[in-house]
């Protein structure tokens, strides 16, 4: 039965990812209809498989952008829930106040402690706010450098859930030291005698992600994005017209692939079909990642982990300014 015939706004080849999601909606309403277990469902549920393969099969940065802010796209909290179930939070800078878009603790992953620092986003509007969207106050950079100092004493290595559109631009947040406590931050990650893991599950951009990025391996999802600035400020900066925003991600390289290129980071975690569509895999994915990094970083001597993290991030561009120099 080809049920693209009974519903005319149903292409066979949607044009764009969104256009895509909205054919798949319609399509898993109509599932909801007809009841899970007879023979239309199953040809639903092709449809709906092929709809999705296809409109993954050639993602632009733009899609990556979407993708990557899409309300259904697991959070911080979810991978914990996952894959560090054992968490014990511990909240609180000691200078001023807790920081909920940070959640911080002590777990054990793969048989050792472990240190998690993960920025949070929420899972509903009231929960964003309470979080701040997963911007971090300047109390949340200092708690994750108080939590990374305990982990360095007591030799458990670090690993940060990286997901924020940046720090948080409020004056509040500026007063307290903002800029100081993001700088100080990626004074202390650079100088750290333990291992660091960074993964950046969606968005990570300004000094808000660079803060939790000093590591001795930072891996991205496939469909994250990471860059200095979103495209829609970009835009608004270099040619004063925030609606050239697709534009903007088109020439910006903030995609997992061209960070990959640049040696910006060290791994792609696979998310072949988005991680909202497939949670299971990529949990899969990046619970192989760790275990095959802590393995090899738990074997360096303290001062070389910090000397190795610091010639890693001295290198960033040297090649770019080489290609750059070579074209002249």
């Amino acid at each position: 039965m080809d049920v693209t015939a009974e519903n005319p706004s149903v292409s066979e080849n949607p044009s764009g990812l969104r256009e895509a999601e909205r054919q798949i909606a319609e399509l898993a309403e109509h599932q909801c209809r007809v009841g899970e277990g007879t023979p239309e469902w199953e040809d639903l549920e092709t449809q709906i498989r092929k709809l999705r393969k296809a409109a993954f099969a050639d993602l632009t940065p733009w899609d990556k952008v979407w993708l990557a802010r899409h309300p259904s796209r697991p959070k911080a909290e979810d991978y914990i829930e996952r894959l560090f179930p054992d968490l014990i939070e511990l909240k609180g800078d000691r200078c001023f106040a807790d920081d909920p878009a940070l959640i911080g603790g002590v777990c054990e992953f793969d048989g050792r402690p472990v240190t998690v620092l993960a920025q949070a986003k929420g899972r509903s509007t009231a929960e964003n706010i309470r979080r701040s969207f997963g911007m971090m106050h300047p109390e949340g950079y200092r708690k994750a450098m108080r939590l990374a100092r305990q982990a360095e004493k007591f030799r458990r290595p670090v690993i940060t859930l990286i997901d924020t559109s940046g720090a948080y631009p409020g004056k509040g947040a500026e007063e307290r030291g903002q800029a100081q406590a993001i700088a100080e931050c990626l004074k202390l990650f650079s100088g750290l005698k333990t291992p660091v893991i960074g993964i950046v599950l969606s968005e990570g951009g300004s000094g808000g992600a660079l803060a939790l990025s000093v590591c001795d391996h930072l891996a991205m999802l496939e469909h994250a994005v990471y860059s200095v600035l979103s495209p829609e400020g970009f835009a608004s900066i270099l040619w004063r017209d925030e609606s050239r925003a697709e534009e903007a991600a088109g020439v910006m390289e903030l995609t997992a692939q061209d960070l990959k290129k640049k040696g910006v980071i060290d791994s792609i975690i696979r998310e072949p079909l988005g991680a909202h569509n497939d949670f299971n895999y990529v949990c899969s994915q990046i619970d192989e990642m760790l275990r095959e990094q802590l393995a090899g970083l738990s074997r360096k001597k303290p001062s070389q982990l910090s000397a190795d993290r610091l010639r890693r991030i001295r290198s960033w561009g040297i090649d770019s300014r080489r290609q750059r120099t070579e074209q002249e």
